[in-house]
């Protein structure tokens, strides 16, 4: 018998709140829900702290369940205040339905769009259109000024101030909720657990204002043992488009992983069975490092496919192992122009291969003993690479143990 979704969920450490948890779990194992989360393309690229929502629609759609992704280009021109301290800049129409179909397109890795089996919507369809006074009276009369304010989200805006314009933003979630309801039969909101309080809402308008059932569902969010966010790296988030994040850096950002985070990892970002999740996360010692390696290839091989994972696995091995196969490291081509401003100095060289976050920061590393071209030290921040190592293949710059990239000429 095929087990309820709800439990996958919950044994693999997805669940967090949920406003009816056991009338919930009873519908999904009755019928075929349809369910969305929603996402303001506020970039033109996902990163890994998306990865989450993916997967929890991913196993909802493979237990028969119908996902709605909600793209948010309506409600991305307010800006969610939830985890910001500051007001998020405006975006245009134009940019945002780029960054939509940017979206749509690495999604298609994880989620099965064919034959009606998922689709997306655009909330802008509905917002965009709306009477501000029709609005007010038909849905801000369900929302309360004192209630809403006791929701973290705001709570942590108020001492820098929170505008009114923000503030609408749980009034047009909800709404967006409300109208899914009523176009597609959508009953069940998820998304990340910082979303609670606008989640909860949006069920709670649905209820009271369509007198029918509406379920609120937050997951865990991608966050390392101590507590800290995931998914940042010295080069910057860890994006799932490869111009943005490259796969090798991809890869080894897996690779890394603690010791401590590698069990949690497993079980919310890949298909891997739970026995096997629990045995490779007890490995002691050294051993961990099989389930880094698998962790790392097998959602490496789901965001980019499988033959650029192995060609980053390739890659990886052969560097950290001295090995001759270094074809698909990260390279930067540089151009005649960034030869003559940078005097091919290694500091330089450090800030555009993006090992370095500053020339500060790459003085600081140099001083460390910490760099290596080729497999030369670099002992001093004065030094500067021969023009003829940067010629054909071009000259290996290394950052400690784990941080590479290849720089040749343009």
């Amino acid at each position: 018998m095929e087990r309820n979704v709800y439990d996958v969920l919950e044994e693999r450490g997805f669940l967090k709140q949920c406003s009816h948890p056991e009338e919930l779990r009873e519908l999904l194992s009755k019928e075929k829900v349809t369910f969305y989360i929603g996402f303001d393309p506020t970039a033109d690229s996902l990163h890994i702290g998306h990865y989450v929502a993916l997967m929890t629609m991913a196993h909802m759609q493979r237990a028969g369940h119908k996902p709605i992704v909600l793209l948010g280009n309506g409600t991305a021109f307010i800006g969610d205040p939830s985890g910001k301290t500051d007001m998020r800049t405006m975006m245009s129409k134009e940019t945002l339905a780029y960054n939509a179909s940017c979206f749509k397109a690495q999604m298609g890795r994880l989620l099965d769009f064919s034959e009606g089996k998922a689709q997306i919507v655009y909330n802008g369809d509905w917002l965009y259109p709306l009477n501000f006074l029709d609005f007010m009276r038909d849905i801000g009369v369900y929302f309360s000024v004192n209630r809403m304010l006791t929701a973290e989200c705001y709570k942590q805006r108020m001492e820098k101030g929170l505008t009114f314009f923000e503030m609408s933003y749980m009034l047009m979630q909800s709404y967006d909720f409300l109208e899914l309801n009523r176009r597609y039969g959508c009953v069940l909101q998820m998304g990340g657990d910082d979303q609670w309080s606008n989640i909860l809402n949006g069920a709670d308008l649905i209820r009271r204002k369509e007198q029918k059932p509406a379920y609120a569902l937050t997951t865990s969010l991608l966050t390392t043992s101590d507590g800290k966010k995931m998914g940042k790296t010295e080069k910057g988030a860890v994006w799932l488009d490869p111009n943005k994040c490259s796969v090798f850096d991809f890869y080894q950002y897996w690779r890394n992983v603690g010791d401590q985070d590698v069990e949690k990892c497993l079980s919310l970002l890949t298909f891997i069975p739970m026995d096997e999740v629990k045995r490779l996360g007890s490995l002691p010692g050294e051993q961990i490092n099989e389930a880094k390696r698998t962790l790392a290839y097998t959602i490496t091989a789901q965001v980019h496919g499988e033959e650029e994972a192995k060609k980053a696995q390739t890659a990886a091995e052969s560097l950290f192992a001295g090995g001759s196969d270094q074809s698909n490291i990260p390279t930067y081509e540089i151009s005649a122009e960034e030869i003559a401003q940078s005097g091919l100095r290694v500091t330089d060289l450090l800030v555009l291969a993006k090992l370095a976050v500053s020339k500060s920061d790459a003085r600081r590393l140099i001083e460390g003993g910490g760099v290596f071209v080729g497999e030369r030290k670099v002992e001093s921040v004065n030094e500067s690479v021969d023009p003829e190592e940067i010629s054909g293949e071009g000259v290996i710059l290394r950052k400690g143990k784990k941080g590479y990239c290849r720089i040749r000429r343009a």
